[in-house]
């Protein structure tokens, strides 16, 4: 047996040199330590798994933020009407210009891998945006934000393997709504701009001062989102573009008149829908020659229409934040709070009441207090 054993051992010639296998063997190592690197580099963490599925081919994915940021575009870009608004593609794209341009200036590169996005790099993109672009906070929250989906979504495709921006803590900013005085509005309301156009964003912010309707719902305003109720009022009823929640709008004289005067007019909207709006940057700019015919030293904007009919037309009139928060359509009280800025005159009309309503209820003893 033995003899047998020798003999095969003695007969037995390999296919291959050794020192050809124990290069391969090299080269083997060689590749997993790269495969190593690259996983570590792009994922942050490597498992034994993951290299072994690398060396197969199993599972491999493209890991650039850049052209995961294409894709999240593109796929917004589809969604436009059904679960976005063309608003809301625009952000997206903006916010991919603009990490595109951060990772140039900041890093001399065009693309990273998710691997590389840490609580750091966000912070640094986070101050590019305030400090080298001087955004103003809502503009510079509204980037972070959409950079934050593409991570989320990179993380829940384990491109992450965990979230970077579960460390990070933006700047709490406290955005002041402006509005008008009753007094500024009324100016607004008189003046003649000797321009039909301009003369129709005046009536469209004066519409919105009454209603606190939004340009987009204003936009979208058709004659079948006015009800006329059992007792001959009318209502608008329109479901909210922003959150979906239906504003229930009764609308006062000076709406009511603003409608009739544009029914027939060459600014009727067209598919049934109430007026034909021009752009919210083209109406903001004019309301700047508006406010400067009024006297009005603000840099007024369309939105601000929608505060004022909180603040002066509704809260300092009585209405209960309640049923001013079903007319702006807010899903909570709370968002109404935010919007609605109780006003001087209100507090000092309240305090009046307060007073009229106590006269007499309360007396002071009547003794006597020494003098010193």
């Amino acid at each position: 047996m033995y003899q047998e054993l020798r003999c095969v051992q003695c007969t037995y010639t390999p296919k291959q040199p050794v020192y050809v296998t124990n290069r391969k063997i090299e080269d083997f190592k060689s590749e997993i330590s790269n495969l190593y690197q690259n996983l570590l580099e792009e994922k942050g963490y490597v498992t034994a798994i993951a290299i072994k599925n690398a060396l197969q081919g199993i599972g491999t994915r493209q890991n650039s933020v850049m052209q995961a940021f294409t894709d999240l575009v593109e796929e917004k870009s589809k969604s436009v009407g059904i679960l976005i608004t063309d608003s809301t593609l625009v952000k997206y794209q903006v916010a991919f210009k603009h990490f595109k341009d951060f990772l140039i200036k900041k890093y001399g590169v065009e693309d990273i891998s998710f691997g590389k996005v840490d609580i750091e790099l966000i912070e640094s993109y986070a101050r590019y945006l305030k400090i080298d672009l001087r955004m103003s906070p809502n503009t510079l929250k509204t980037n972070i934000k959409s950079f934050r989906t593409l991570v989320k979504r990179a993380f829940s495709r384990k491109l992450l393997r965990q979230d970077p921006f579960f460390d990070y803590r933006p700047e709490k900013t406290i955005c002041k709504r402006r509005w008008i005085s009753n007094d500024e509005l009324g100016r607004i309301m008189q003046i003649d701009m000797k321009h039909a156009s301009r003369n129709f964003t005046k009536d469209m912010f004066v519409f919105a001062c009454f209603t606190g309707i939004s340009y987009a719902d204003l936009h979208n305003l058709k004659h079948v989102d006015i009800h006329q109720q059992p007792d001959g009022s009318r209502m608008i009823l329109i479901e909210r573009q922003k959150t979906g929640v239906v504003s229930c709008i009764p609308l006062l004289p000076i709406a009511q008149n603003i409608l009739e005067k544009y029914r027939d007019s060459r600014f009727a909207g067209l598919d049934g829908k109430v007026f034909k709006m021009q752009t919210l940057s083209g109406m903001d700019k004019h309301l700047k020659y508006i406010a400067k015919a009024a006297g009005i030293d603000k840099c007024l904007t369309f939105h601000m229409g929608r505060h004022t009919y909180a603040t002066t037309i509704c809260l300092s009139n009585g209405v209960p934040i309640e049923s001013l928060s079903r007319m702006l359509g807010h899903s909570s009280i709370s968002t109404t709070q935010i919007y609605a800025e109780v006003t001087r005159m209100k507090i000092n009309e309240d305090m009046t009441n307060l007073e009229k309503r106590i006269e007499g209820k309360y007396r002071l003893a009547e003794n006597e207090v020494k003098q010193q």
